[in-house]
């Protein structure tokens, strides 16, 4: 049986979770795409790893969501973010090892990661 205290722990490290997938209108946004293609890619794991950084980072503001199919199948899994007065950006290909970059870079330092983008795909 589980202390008050491991409880406690357990119920806040959740919250965070659940925060993380609060809307507000001004904050940045990173879409999953989750339709049966991204998941048979992989996306399950990239939404989690997105999820997780974004908890560990503490970083408010940001909501980590998921949606159908984007329609760029080929390209699963597909991660769209938007932050506030800025143009889409458009991640395919992503795995859980690029997420920590993704965020370190762009949720945390405003540079897109122009090789992870649609644009650059080979």
């Amino acid at each position: 049986m589980k202390s008050l205290e491991e409880l406690a722990a357990i119920r806040d490290k959740m919250k965070q979770t659940v925060n993380t997938r609060e809307a507000a209108h001004d904050s940045t946004r990173v879409v999953v795409g989750m339709a049966t293609c991204g998941i048979a890619a992989g996306a399950r794991p990239v939404l989690n790893a997105f999820t997780e950084e974004v908890a560990r980072r503490d970083l408010h503001g940001v909501l980590v969501t998921q949606t159908g199919c984007i329609g760029i199948c080929q390209y699963e899994p597909v991660v769209e973010i938007t932050c506030p007065g800025q143009e889409k950006v458009t991640y395919v290909k992503m795995t859980p090892e690029k997420v920590a970059r993704v965020v370190s870079e762009h949720l945390v330092g405003g540079h897109p990661v122009t090789e992870y983008t649609i644009g650059n795909v080979r």
